[in-house]
């Protein structure tokens, strides 16, 4: 449904003009009818006094009458047409100081927005700190300020939490997995507890993966503190080899083409986003001769990349719902090699991370699935 297009200027300082414009065309145009009336009556009541005096001369009555009648329209059509031309170029000049007026009085609201739209882009540290009057502008942006002090302390309250939490977490974990990989060395050990120590082994990494992936996902949601230069077709380039081994073992075909493509962000979450979409096609793919294409490339100012995998077919109403945290489809996960741990049924937060390390770099992601059955995935990020 398309939005009918107003007549009336979108932006406050049209809309000031306009009204200030206006409302000097209403008292210019009433001033003149007042002075139009005024001079006319004035006219009107000489012409009766000469007609008074001269009424005792009939002869010359009718044409100083007539003559007076001439000059009394003449004199209030003159003074009409030169009042509507002076009114016309007098409102014009009194639109353009309103206009001039009226971006005078918005300086101190654009710098707030622009505070606010530098802020939202890098960090909460910056304040806009007005200086003027106490009206009801500087009342607007000191209550921005107080809120951004709040939200300043509450962000860097949530960096140290999960940096405390990802010591805290990470360690037991840690300490669990050397235990067993050192009760599995005890050559006394019998093939039960062998197997046994595998499977804790196992679960010990789904659950080391899985809280890497809160603390990914809360950590991309802070937004980036520091970017710097990076490729992502060399991020790209080494995910996917990486991944090469795990999808041959899948039976599935690799398949890259990779332009320069420079972003400005966190390497270690850009090769997370890859590596989530990279997974994910590979785990949700045909049981056999399935393939995933990996595309980069930078068109204007942006950044493109794009995951196409096989797979089975996805309904479009549940693509949206894919970028939701602890979300699945409900078709079967892919079917080879289902005893690697990495690559076994996920906890549903790949493509959360992904969504908000694109967000985080000022992007953005959507899917559509493939006519044929799998997904075509694609991220947006600025360019540098």
């Amino acid at each position: 449904m398309t939005t009918p297009r107003r007549w009336w200027p979108s932006t406050i300082r049209g809309r000031l003009t306009l009204l200030y414009a206006g409302v000097f065309f209403l008292a210019g145009a009433a001033l003149v009818a007042l002075t139009y009336f005024s001079l006319g009556q004035v006219l009107s009541h000489q012409l009766t006094v000469q007609g008074d005096i001269t009424h005792q001369l009939p002869e010359v009555h009718d044409a100083i009458r007539a003559q007076f009648q001439r000059a009394r329209d003449d004199t209030l059509n003159t003074l009409r047409i030169a009042s509507l031309i002076l009114l016309g170029i007098v409102g014009g000049i009194a639109g353009g100081l309103g206009w001039l007026l009226a971006g005078q009085a918005l300086r101190p609201v654009r710098r707030i927005t622009a505070t606010a739209r530098r802020v939202a882009d890098r960090s909460l540290n910056e304040r806009i700190a007005l200086i003027g009057p106490n009206d009801e502008i500087k009342e607007l942006a000191d209550t921005l300020d107080a809120m951004l002090e709040r939200l300043d302390r509450s962000f860097d309250s949530q960096r140290r939490f999960v940096a405390n939490a990802s010591h805290e977490l990470r360690t037991p974990l840690t300490i669990n997995r050397t235990l067993i990989e050192v009760a599995l060395t005890d050559p006394q050990a019998n093939e039960s507890l062998r197997q046994l120590g595998a499977r804790l082994l196992a679960v010990n990494q789904r659950q080391e993966q899985l809280i890497e992936s809160l603390l990914t996902l809360a950590s991309s949601e802070q937004g980036i503190t520091k970017r710097t230069p990076v490729d992502l077709a060399g991020i790209v380039r080494q995910v996917t080899t990486e991944s090469q081994s795990t999808a041959q073992n899948a039976g599935i075909d690799i398949r890259t083409h990779l332009q320069p493509a420079s972003v400005a962000g966190d390497p270690v979450l850009l090769e997370r986003l890859t590596q989530n979409l990279v997974d994910n096609a590979i785990r949700y793919n045909l049981p056999e001769h399935g393939w995933v294409t990996v595309t980069t490339e930078a068109i204007g100012d942006q950044v493109h990349l794009t995951v196409e995998n096989t797979g089975a077919r996805v309904s479009t109403s549940e693509v949206p719902s894919l970028f939701e945290p602890f979300r699945r489809l409900r078709t079967t996960e892919r079917l080879a090699d289902v005893s690697n741990a990495s690559m076994s049924r996920g906890a549903g937060l790949g493509l959360s991370i992904v969504r908000a390390v694109a967000h985080a770099h000022g992007g953005d992601v959507n899917a559509s699935p493939r006519e044929d059955g799998g997904l075509i995935v694609r991220v947006h990020i600025p360019a540098v």
